[in-house]
C-alpha cells in the first residue's frame, strides 16, 4: 500500500517524510493556492528535494485544451524532471492529451475522476495513476468503493500496469474503505494523516504505560537503567 501526501507545503512534507512512510507527494492548483503566489518551478523543485527523485510527484496542469495541457507538460518536464507525473483532467481534451503525453514518454495521472467510464476510459490510454474523488462522488450520489473495485477489476482483466490513486477523503473510514476496495494508493491532507494515529485509546493505553513504568522504576527510562 502507497502513502501519498497531498499538499505543497513545505514544511508539512518535510515533517511528514520524518515521520510517516509516505511514497510521494500529489497537487493541484487549489492545494497550491495555499502557499500563496511562490515560483512556480522553484517551489516544485524545492519539493523534490525534500521527497528524493524515488518518489513520485504530481503536478497538475491548468489549461483546458489539449494540445495546451501538453505544451504546459512538456514545460513542467523541462523545468523540474522527467520523473515528475503529470495530472490531467479526465475530459475529452484531456485524454487527447494523456495519449499524447504516453506517446512522449511522460508520465499521467487522470484526475478529477468521477464516473466508471472516466477511469476506463484513462485505462486505456494508458494512465499510470487514476485518481478517484472518493468523497466528491459519494456527495452525488455515486458510489465511490464500487467505483474503485469496477477499476481494481478491469485493470486486472486488461494486466494494465495503471494504479489506483484514491484522493478526496473526508475521513479515515473512507480510506480505510478505498483500501478495502482495491485502491493501489491514497493521497491524504496533512491533516488527515495526522488524524489516521489521533485515537483516543491508543494515546490512553500510552499514558497508561508510562504510569506503570513510573510506579515501578521512577523517572528512570530504559536507557538510564544501570547494568550489573
Amino acid at each position: 500500500m502507497e502513502f501519498f501526501l497531498d499538499s505543497a507545503n513545505l514544511d508539512a512534507i518535510g515533517a511528514a517524510m520524518e515521520t510517516f512512510p509516505i511514497s510521494g507527494v500529489t497537487s493541484n492548483p487549489t492545494i497550491l493556492r495555499a502557499e500563496g503566489k511562490v515560483d512556480f518551478f522553484e517551489h516544485f523543485r524545492q519539493i523534490r528535494d525534500i521527497i528524493g527523485l524515488e518518489r513520485p510527484l504530481h503536478i497538475q496542469v491548468v489549461s483546458r485544451q489539449a494540445e495546451k495541457m501538453i505544451k504546459e507538460a512538456e514545460r513542467i518536464v523541462e523545468q523540474i524532471d522527467e520523473r515528475v507525473y503529470i495530472k490531467i483532467p479526465t475530459t475529452q481534451q484531456g485524454l487527447r492529451a494523456m495519449k499524447a503525453l504516453k506517446e512522449r514518454g511522460i508520465g499521467v495521472t487522470a484526475t478529477a475522476i468521477y464516473t466508471q467510464m472516466q477511469g476506463f476510459l484513462a485505462i486505456a490510454c494508458g494512465a499510470d495513476y487514476i485518481a478517484p474523488y472518493v468523497n466528491r462522488m459519494a456527495n452525488m450520489g455515486v458510489q465511490p468503493f464500487e467505483v474503485i473495485e469496477a477499476f481494481a477489476e478491469d485493470i486486472k482483466k486488461a494486466n494494465a500496469s495503471t494504479k489506483i490513486l484514491a484522493a478526496s477523503f473526508k475521513n479515515v473510514q473512507q480510506i480505510n474503505q478505498a483500501i478495502r476496495a482495491g485502491a493501489h494508493c491514497v493521497t491524504l491532507t496533512p491533516q488527515l494523516l495526522h488524524e489516521t494515529l489521533d485515537i483516543p485509546a491508543v494515546e490512553r493505553a500510552v499514558a497508561d504505560f508510562a504510569d506503570h513504568w513510573r510506579e515501578i522504576f521512577g523517572d528512570t527510562s530504559i536507557d538510564e537503567i544501570s547494568c550489573r
